[in-house]
């Protein structure tokens, strides 16, 4: 999936998920909820498949 792709799934703008992939941005947790929701998980599963 395409950044562009994966932004709009999440309702980010594009740059916004380049910034985090490269860490220039801290992602808010307001924001993970957000991702997950969109990939269709629990919050709790990203910080597990993430091993944290």
């Amino acid at each position: 999936m395409s950044q562009e792709d994966f932004a709009e799934l999440c309702g980010f703008h594009r740059t916004y998920i380049g910034q985090i992939e490269r860490g220039e941005k801290n992602i808010s947790f307001e924001n993970i909820v957000r991702v997950a929701s969109a990939l269709k998980k629990l919050p709790s599963e990203i910080f597990r498949d993430a091993g944290l």
